[in-house]
């Protein structure tokens, strides 16, 4: 039971690093994205003070 536990973990890590993976392509585009995101956060704080 606990080999099954393991490869259904295994599996979900995999997954969830291909994903991430397929989502940026790069570190470079991973970067981009969170520079983004900080962005979007930043603006939207700008706004808030206004």
């Amino acid at each position: 039971m606990k080999t099954y536990q393991k490869l259904v973990a295994a599996l979900a890590a995999i997954s969830l690093l291909s994903v991430a993976t397929l989502g940026c392509n790069t570190v470079g585009g991973a970067g981009k994205d969170i520079q983004k995101g900080g962005k979007t956060v930043e603006n939207a704080a700008e706004g808030a003070k206004k």
